[in-house]
């Protein structure tokens, strides 16, 4: 019952090249930043990385990109990512753009063993018909691009089809957990974290407070243990990154 692994690089020593990997997080907010450093040190290669967005160049999962180690993203936000963006229109990336909701809610279903489910979000667009481009190629065409989604109506309304998400590896952040692997997260880190574990066939924690079993209240827990199976912890609190800096004077803030 005791998941508390001995250090972030035991935990994520067997991701393989190739893996794919649901990583929580909300711009910086909330995003493992010990475990993706640790994957970093580790060497995996080809990840196929399914996250809310790829963080920031030097941040988050963009320490992985700008390395080359990411070969697939599938997100919902990209545009505070300048290698990012040169990555994918030379061709280097795959990227499978998904609305923020279905993205959401493509995790959570994977975790409770829904295969797919129809949303509203997206009909009418190339989310449905298909023709989004995945993958250019070097010389800017379209190499890959998304295929058509099954459509229906239900009460007058029509309805795309999007199937569950399911990954190998996850890698979350939670402010506190114990050795059971039950967790609680603060504020927004609560939004892709819980889902991202719950997604993943092997889901690992690192946690800034770790406690004994018992020591959170059930009521307080945010995600049960039953979905983690590595706890690393306590990590440092106070490696939280900002995305924008914003600086008023004065005179602007009255």
């Amino acid at each position: 019952m005791d998941k508390v692994m001995a250090s972030a690089a035991e935990a994520v020593a067997d991701i393989p090249e190739g893996a794919s990997l649901a990583v929580g997080g909300f711009g910086l907010c909330g995003i493992p930043t010990v475990l993706i450093d640790a994957l970093h040190a580790q060497g995996a290669d080809g990840l196929r990385v399914v996250s809310n967005n790829c963080g920031v160049d030097g941040q988050g999962l963009g320490v992985l990109l700008a390395v080359g180690r990411i070969a697939r993203v599938t997100g919902s936000y990209v545009g505070e990512n300048k290698e990012f963006a040169r990555q994918y229109l030379a061709g280097e990336l795959e990227v499978e753009l998904t609305p923020q909701g279905t993205l959401a809610e493509r995790l959570r279903a994977g975790g409770t063993g829904i295969p797919a489910f129809y949303t509203p979000a997206g009909v009418g667009t190339q989310v449905a018909d298909g023709g989004l481009p995945w993958r250019y190629g070097p010389d800017g065409s379209v190499a890959v691009a998304s295929p058509p989604k099954e459509t229906r109506t239900f009460r007058d309304r029509a309805y795309v089809l999007e199937e569950a998400i399911t990954t190998d590896f996850a890698l979350v952040r939670a402010a506190r957990g114990d050795r059971h692997g039950n967790l609680v997260f603060h504020r927004s880190a609560a939004n892709f974290n819980p889902l991202a574990a719950m997604a993943g066939r092997t889901t690992i924690a690192e946690v800034e407070e770790l406690l004994e079993p018992g020591a959170i209240d059930p009521d307080a827990v945010h995600l049960p243990g039953i979905y983690v199976d590595r706890d690393v912890g306590p990590v440092p609190a106070d490696d939280k990154g900002i995305e924008k800096r914003t600086v008023r004077t004065r005179e602007e803030r009255h």
